[in-house]
C-alpha cells in the first residue's frame, strides 16, 4: 500500500496509470485448480479461503526485486520476471509497502545491496501501527523479526524487506489487533517455518480482519512470528495454476525462481 506523496508532471501517464489500476481491481480473484499438484495450494478457516505458497528454500531461491539497476521500481511482474533472466519463475508476491512512486518504505535489501534503509519512526497507516517488522534470508535460512530485534542483531542478509504491522510476535497476535473487526481487505503476508528453511506467503481470496489474518498464521500454518505484506493490492503471478492476478503498480516484489543448476 502506497505511503507518502510524490508529486505527478501531466495528466496523460496519471490516466493511463489510473486506467490500468482499474483494469486490475475488475480482474477475478485467482483460484488453484482441483487436484493442483504445485507450490501453492486453497486452505479454508473460519469461511476464508487462503492461497499458501510453501518455498523450501533447498529447492528454490527467493529474491527481492525492488530497484532496476537504473534505479526505477520494477512495478510489473514481466518486468520483475525478466530482471532475473535465465531463471524459471515460479511465483512473484508483492513484499511491503511503498511510496507513490513505488519505491520501497524502510528497509529493502537486493541481492544482499541495500537499496532503501530501515525505518524505526511512526507515520500513518498500517506501516507504523507498532511494532513493524522485516521478512528476511540470511544463509540460506528465513525468518521475520520484529524491527527492534533486527536492529538489535548483526544481518547480513541477501535479501530483506520491512513492512507492518506484524501479525505474529513469539506466537502473540499484534496487540492492537481487535476480535470483530470490520476493517477487511484482501490480505498477504509472510512467515517462515521453525527451522528457517521454508517461506511461506499467503494470499487471502476474500476479506478478512488482521485479527483473524493473523489467527491463520498461527493456528492452521503453525507460525510463531509473521508478517503483514499489504492489502487491497494484494497481488500474485503463479504460472503453474496460469495466475497473473496484479491489482495496481507494485512497489517491492519477491520473486520465487528454480534454483540454478537445478
Amino acid at each position: 500500500m502506497m505511503a507518502g506523496r510524490t508529486r505527478l508532471n501531466s495528466v496523460w501517464p496519471v490516466s493511463l496509470a489510473a486506467f490500468g489500476s482499474l483494469l486490475g481491481w475488475l480482474q477475478p480473484m485467482p483460484t488453484i485448480p482441483a487436484g493442483h499438484d504445485g507450490i501453492c495450494r486453497t486452505e479454508t478457516a473460519s469461511g476464508v479461503e487462503y492461497i499458501v505458497c510453501d518455498v523450501p528454500l533447498d529447492r528454490y531461491d527467493v529474491s527481492l526485486r525492488a530497484a532496476a539497476a537504473d534505479g526505477r521500481p520494477y512495478e510489473t511482474f514481466e518486468r520483475a520476471s525478466a530482471s532475473v533472466e535465465g531463471a524459471r519463475v515460479r511465483l512473484i508476491m508483492n513484499a511491503g509497502m511503498y511510496h507513490e512512486d513505488r519505491r520501497p518504505v524502510g528497509l529493502a535489501i537486493q541481492d544482499g545491496r541495500e537499496i532503501s534503509p530501515l525505518v524505526r519512526g511512526t507515520g500513518s497507516g498500517n506501516y507504523s501501527l507498532q511494532p513493524n517488522g522485516v521478512f528476511l534470508v540470511e544463509d540460506g535460512k528465513a525468518r521475520v523479526m520484529e524491527t527492534g530485534a533486527y536492529v538489535a542483531g548483526d544481518h547480513n542478509p541477501d535479501l530483506a524487506t520491512q513492512s507492518g504491522p506484524m501479525l505474529l510476535i513469539d506466537g502473540e497476535l499484534h496487540p492492537r489487533f481487535i476480535d470483530g473487526s470490520d476493517s477487511r481487505y484482501v490480505r498477504n503476508g509472510v512467515c517462515a517455518s521453525d527451522d528457517g528453511r521454508t517461506v511461506r506467503l499467503v494470499l487471502s481470496r476474500q476479506a478478512v480482519n488482521f485479527w483473524d489474518f493473523g489467527l491463520f498464521f498461527r493456528d492452521q500454518l503453525g507460525c510463531r512470528d509473521a508478517l503483514f505484506f499489504d492489502g487491497q493490492v494484494s497481488s500474485l503471478y503463479y504460472p503453474d495454476a496460469n495466475i497473473a492476478y496484479r491489482r495496481d503498480r507494485l512497489g517491492p516484489m519477491l520473486v520465487v525462481t528454480d534454483r540454478r543448476g537445478d
